[in-house]
């Protein structure tokens, strides 16, 4: 052992034997934009609420912007009581502009309803240079989600946008290939809730859409979509041939689930899952320590694309759409 070596492994022994604790990591800052989900709530207990059995370690939400869409119903009922309950049960210090958020923290929560909001919310918080997680949906169409990817690479700042499905136990243990020995389709459902500024799948279609990536990974080529009112159905054909479809449920009982049909087992998760945010939520602060998306831009693009292609297939009357047809890619 060289002389520093020995000297630096001394002093830790030293130390320890003298119950003097190694220096931890700062906790991350996080501060919120939007206060009109109940994400904000379920997310800063999950962080703020060492008591927790589920509690997030590593950060701590410490500010909060209010935004709010009044338009929305559902942020214009809401924004007022989960501010005051941010404040009340959690300490969250409020401000009058994203960039005396930027100001106060490490990392941004953008929670906004609204996705028509987020390409210019965001704005400044690439230029404070902060991580950033952008909750569903991500946009309101994939011209603006493409903006914000290119906003990322120009200012060299990661952002992450998932659903919270994507990391469900249930779901997780579906995409083991040790399980179905490779996956040749899948079929994922969830409640189709229809709000008038937005897309139809984009409000909450999205988690079903999400879903089905996270089984089948990015790669399709074209979609098409059957809508009636009992039901919305997608489905997409990949590049090697897998097909994956999703329902959205508009009518009868409101579930998550999933199948895959693989080359071993046709595998299907329990109904209803059993979900929660824990997962999403360990997924977002460990982002924000390494600034690495557990879900890469591309694929979060991609399914942006999913989306708007079978907003023009129902346009279309069914007909197939190519996703280049969205992108520009052909």
């Amino acid at each position: 052992m060289n002389t520093s070596r020995a000297l630096f492994v001394t002093a830790a022994a030293w130390l320890a034997a003298a119950g003097v604790a190694a220096a931890q990591p700062a906790e991350i800052r996080i501060g919120i934009i939007g206060t009109d989900t109940s994400h904000v709530i379920a997310f800063t207990r999950l962080i703020n609420d060492r008591a927790d059995p589920n509690h997030v370690a590593g950060a701590r939400v410490v500010a909060a912007f209010r935004g709010g869409s009044p338009e929305i119903e559902a942020s214009r009922t809401r924004i007022d009581r989960f501010a005051a309950e941010l404040t009340t049960q959690w300490g969250v210090e409020f401000v009058d502009s994203i960039e005396a958020l930027c100001a106060r923290v490490d990392a941004v929560l953008l929670e906004s309803v609204d996705g028509r909001a987020h390409l210019e919310q965001v704005r400044p918080v690439f230029t404070a240079k902060k991580r950033v997680f952008i909750d569903k949906p991500l946009t309101a169409s994939y011209a603006d989600a493409r903006a914000i990817a290119k906003l990322s690479r120009e200012s060299g700042v990661p952002f992450f946008s998932a659903s919270s499905l994507r990391f469900d136990d249930d779901l997780q243990a579906l995409s083991n290939r040790d399980q179905h020995g490779g996956l040749n389709g899948a079929f994922t459902f969830g409640p189709e809730n229809l709000e008038p500024h937005h897309p139809d799948l984009f409000w909450y279609g999205i988690h079903a859409v999400e879903m089905l990536y996270t089984l089948l990974g990015p790669g399709c080529e074209q979609v098409t979509r059957v809508k009636t009112e009992s039901g919305d159905t997608v489905t997409g054909r990949w590049t090697d041939g897998r097909i994956g479809t999703m329902r959205g449920l508009l009518k009868g009982r409101q579930e998550y689930g999933a199948v895959a049909f693989g080359t071993k087992a046709v595998l299907a998760t329990p109904v209803p899952m059993k979900s929660d945010y824990h997962g999403l939520v360990v997924e977002i602060v460990k982002f924000f320590q390494t600034g690495v998306s557990p879900v890469a831009p591309e694929e979060t693009l991609e399914i942006m694309a999913f989306m708007e292609a079978a907003e023009l297939s129902k346009a279309r009357g069914g007909a197939p759409v190519a996703l280049a047809d969205v992108t520009g890619t052909r």
